[in-house]
Order: structure tokens, then C-alpha cells, then sequence
């Protein structure tokens, strides 16, 4: 069954079943969804491919019938703006324009402002990418859930990687982005390095500016203090752009790179990511995922984004599949709590507890503190004779759970207490 319409069958089913004059007149004209995401400035090349996603997958719901009966209408709001007019536009829509659910955002940064504004005006929201962790442990929210992972295992999951695959290695660098992500990532694979490696030495902290166009000051201090490894949770155009100039300068000669969001730039670099790199994919997403490949269905869909877009889905693609799927799930499961008729906001944020969905990788879980638990796809660059660009070989796919804080608890205070040899662990191998 397909997953964006098998949710609004069985919905669609409940809806046949119940009185009719029950529930008609409350169901709206529209289900009106609005969506951050970069249209503009570096991070479009992140962005647009999720915007392309959400279209396609929105004129798919609409063609299968739409949610129980009702279909989507998509509004976009362009984060590249500025958070300013990000914001001022995301209370627009929600008070004006009368939007049901919000899918926001990218940035960490934004979300960081969108969480407590979505609460203030007590709309569903969906944080569909962004990726620290604090949002959902440092406060409590009704109506914001995440329907991907944080940046705890997302960082953790590469660092059990390294550890196993070149655990003699002495000094690191890191080269983040110097906004919520970029601190808050490090500030977690330093606690859990501490914990497993105390002998390592970080020999530099580096954290140029979001949307930095020129990284010589970076890559001369690099070739300087020559780290065995160098660690880089940027994305987008930053990371290319970083990895661009490293590659010119020799530091692929030198240090191992570990960069756990390159998954999205691997198209994009070309043959200007070394061998080797261990590269992330922030979830389970890859269009050659080992244990999707094979399904029709997500053959089909990354086929028809390549002739959509010209471009293979990456995880923000995926990202925006999942965020479909949980509303999808989400409204079938309160349609049927509410014995089939329409549910109201309180009902559809009661039913995200527990709700259980699924995109194009393993299954998801939202927790009761509104947090998906979503496994991890890490495995290192590797030549392709199939595609002009470096794919992802020796996929190890790690379980969520381990790798979460549980509920309740601050990730960092978390992974501070790990024992020795707490990421001695193992995923599911593909050697390729």
C-alpha cells in the first residue's frame, strides 16, 4: 500500500462508515499546511530540493483524494528572508490566513524562535529538519513535535562509526558553522569523545560564520596543526564551500574528514570529496538506502524527483517525506479516536503521542516529549561507476534508541555520564 494514501484509505474507510451529516459540515474546504524552507541564499541548495518534494508529494495526496476527503494546500515561507520577516510571516499565515499545521523549519536558529511562537499561537508544528536537540528537553510544548531525529544521535552515530573504523587516531579539529547547530552539535560529540577517547586532543575549535564564502584562514590554520581528524556538522552551501577549499589546499592529504551531514552534498561536490570521508545522512536517508532500493515504491519516487528536479532526493527530501507521513498518520489516527468525524488541533496534538509512521527509511516513533526516534545511515565516500558523483559505501544503519537521551533527560548531562565503551556498538552492516 502506499504510505501518503493508505493513511487517507483507511481514513476514507472510518468516513464511510460513520453518518454522514455527523461530520461533513465540519470538515474544511482545505487542509492548510504552511512550510519554511530556504528558497534563497546558500541554503537553497538544501531547501528548494524539500520545497520540490513537498509539491509533488502534495499533488499526490490531493490526486489519491487528499486527507479524508480534504486536500492539502501548501503555503511557503522563504527562511532565507531573515528571521524578522520569517517570523512576522509565519504569524501572518497562521492568524490571517487561517493555517491547520505548521512545518517549520530548517535552521536551528529559526526554530529556536518558531517553537515558542507556535505554542503562543497554538498551532500544530511540525519542526520537519532543524536538528538541536534543546527545543524539546530545555521546555515543554503542546503543539510542537519533531518528526526526525535530534542532534544527539545524529552526531553520535558518526563517532561510533570513527571509533570503530580508526580508533588510533589522536588529535581533532572541528570546522562548524557558529550558530545553534554548529555549537550545540560540537558541544555533544566533544562530551561523548571526552567520555570514550580522554587522550584525544582537540586542537582547534573553529567556528566560522553561517553563510561564510571564504574559509583560507580556516584551512591555512588546518594545514598548520595537521589533525589526524577533522570534524564538520555544517551543511549546504558552507560545507561545500569548505570542503571545495580544503580539497584545493591539500587537507584530504592529511586528516581524516568526518562530516556527519555530507549525504546532502554529495551530487553537489562531485569528485571533490576525497575516499574515505565518513559522511552521515542525518536519519536513515540515502536514495540508494540498502533496505529500500529494491521497494517500487521508493524507486518510483526517486525517479520521479529526478525527472522533476533533474537532481536525486536528498535528506531533506526525505525529511519532507516524513513530515507528510506523520500528517497523513496523524489526522487517520485522531479521524478514528474521534469516531470518524474531523478532528480539532487539542485532538490531532493528543494523537501525535505515539504515533507511529513511516517515509522511505526504517519506521519512526514520536515520544511523549513530541521527539521522533529515528534511526542512523553513516558509511564513508567511496567511487561510483554508476553515478558521476561519490556514493556511500559500508552503510552501517544504527537503532535510535541507544543513541537518545531518554525522555526527561538534558542529552548533554546524558551522554557526560557514558561509561567506557558505551559507543562500542554496531548497526546493521552493507558492505558495498
Amino acid at each position: 500500500m502506499n504510505k501518503f494514501t493508505g493513511a487517507a484509505s483507511r481514513a476514507a474507510v472510518i468516513a464511510a462508515l460513520a453518518p454522514v451529516g455527523a461530520f461533513a459540515q465540519d470538515k474544511p474546504a482545505d487542509l492548510n499546511i504552511g512550510i519554511t524552507t530556504y528558497s534563497s541564499g546558500a541554503a537553497s541548495v538544501f531547501g528548494v530540493p524539500a520545497r520540490h518534494a513537498a509539491e509533488m508529494l502534495a499533488e499526490q495526496l490531493n490526486a489519491g483524494g487528499g486527507i479524508d476527503g480534504v486536500p492539502i494546500k501548501l503555503h511557503f515561507i522563504d527562511e532565507g528572508a531573515g528571521l524578522e520577516t520569517l517570523l512576522t510571516e509565519y504569524r501572518r499565515l497562521v492568524e490571517d490566513e487561517g493555517m491547520d499545521v505548521m512545518f517549520a523549519s530548517i535552521s536551528s536558529g529559526v526554530c529556536n524562535k518558531i517553537a515558542p511562537l507556535a505554542e503562543d499561537l497554538e498551532v500544530i508544528n511540525f519542526m520537519w529538519d532543524c536538528g538541536t536537540q534543546r527545543i524539546l528537553e530545555d521546555d515543554d510544548y503542546e503543539y510542537v513535535f519533531r518528526t526526525q531525529a535530534n542532534a544527539t544521535p545524529e552526531v553520535l552515530a558518526p563517532l561510533a562509526y570513527l571509533l570503530k573504523e580508526h580508533p588510533d587516531f589522536k588529535t581533532l579539529a572541528v570546522v562548524n558553522q557558529d550558530y545553534a547547530w554548529g555549537r550545540d552539535s560540537w558541544e555533544l560529540f566533544q562530551a561523548a569523545l571526552k567520555t570514550q577517547r580522554p587522550d584525544v586532543e582537540v586542537v582547534a575549535e573553529l567556528f566560522p560564520a553561517f553563510g561564510a564564502a571564504d574559509f583560507s584562514a580556516e584551512v591555512s590554520r588546518l594545514q598548520a596543526l595537521k589533525p589526524d581528524v577533522i570534524l564538520s556538522t555544517s551543511w549546504g552551501g558552507d560545507l561545500d564551500t569548505f570542503v571545495r577549499q580544503a580539497g584545493q589546499r591539500g587537507l584530504f592529504d592529511q586528516s581524516l574528514f568526518v562530516l556527519p551531514l555530507a549525504e546532502s552534498s554529495l551530487q553537489r561536490l562531485g569528485d571533490s570529496l576525497p575516499e574515505g570521508a565518513i559522511v552521515g545522512a542525518r536519519g536513515d536517508h540515502y536514495f540508494q538506502h540498502p533496505e529500500r532500493r529494491d521497494d517500487p515504491e521508493f524507486q518510483k519516487f526517486n525517479e520521479d524527483f529526478k525527472a522533476r528536479t533533474g537532481e536525486y532526493p536528498i535528506y531533506s527530501v526525505y525529511h519532507m517525506v516524513q513530515a507528510f507521513a506523520a500528517l497523513e498518520a496523524v489526522y487517520a489516527k485522531a479521524i478514528a479516536a474521534n469516531g470518524g468525524a474531523w478532528p480539532d488541533k487539542e485532538q490531532i496534538a493528543e494523537a501525535m503521542t505515539g504515533l507511529e509512521f513511516q517515509g522511505f527509511g526504517r519506521p519512526l516513533t514520536i515520544r511523549e516529549d513530541g521527539q521522533a526516534i529515528e534511526a542512523q545511515l553513516v558509511g564513508v565516500t567511496g567511487i561510483s561507476e554508476e553515478f558521476p558523483f561519490k556514493t556511500i559505501k559500508n552503510i552501517e544503519i544504527y537503532d535510535a534508541e541507544p543513541l537518545m537521551a531518554p525522555v526527561g533527560e538534558e542529552s548533554v548531562d546524558w551522554i557526560s555520564s557514558f561509561e567506557p565503551g558505551r559507543l562500542d556498538i554496531s548497526g546493521t552492516r552493507f558492505e558495498n
